[in-house]
């Protein structure tokens, strides 16, 4: 999925380049590396990470690695935006958020605990949500969340998840949710949302709007 969506320059609109000073010299760094970086012929050699018993899944093929990353966002209330957010200034308005918390052992499915809180606050169901996007921690976490919530999994992380784009910490939260922007029309709904090690998630809904409908 992600390397589709580099192909049709899809992620165009949310990186901003940076100048990386190296030995050689300086380097303009302006797209996702990770995904160019995957060896086939290697994945089915990986072991296990946590399960040792021969039953294990989680490799790190199926699993984020870590990155350098930054993310950027700007929150402002109804009346500023109408103010400054002429054009495209205004991306969406969050409709509701939510936080929630399990088990700390069952982390990877906390997005499945938050994410019906976040929805009832807002005041749709799952169905209107056009895009889905949840930090792949795991492939695991995927797979687990779209079977509790009953989500086609077609429609979370089209563009692929942090798997193939990193997982860069204190940043990914932000990331997921302009890549979930950056794939909605106007008028169209999406839901984002992120577990962390300590058995919390966090959860949003927006709506893809232009400052002539706040």
């Amino acid at each position: 999925r992600t390397q589709e969506a580099w192909q049709q320059r899809l992620f165009d609109e949310e990186i901003v380049p940076v100048t990386v000073k190296e030995k050689k010299g300086e380097r303009i760094v302006q797209e996702d590396e990770g995904y160019n970086r995957l060896k086939l012929e290697k994945v089915p050699t990986l072991k296990p990470a946590f399960d040792r018993s021969g039953n294990g899944t989680v490799t790190a093929a199926n699993s984020s690695s870590f990155n350098d990353g930054a993310s950027a966002l700007v929150v402002a209330n109804r009346e500023l935006a109408k103010q400054h957010g002429k054009g495209k200034k205004v991306l969406a308005r969050i409709v509701s958020y939510a936080d929630a918390a399990i088990d700390p052992i069952d982390f990877p499915v906390a997005p499945a605990k938050v994410i019906p809180i976040a929805l009832e606050r807002a005041g749709i169901k799952p169905e209107q949500v056009k895009v889905w996007e949840m930090n792949e921690a795991f492939a695991a976490v995927i797979k687990a969340n779209a079977k509790i919530l009953n989500v086609d999994i077609e429609k979370i992380n089209p563009r692929g998840g942090a798997i193939a784009l990193g997982h860069a910490i204190g940043s990914s939260g932000a990331r997921i949710l302009v890549t979930l922007l950056h794939q909605l029309k106007k008028g169209e709904y999406g839901c984002a949302a992120i577990c962390n090690g300590g058995g919390a998630a966090t959860g949003m809904v927006v709506q893809m709007v232009d400052a002539d409908d706040l």
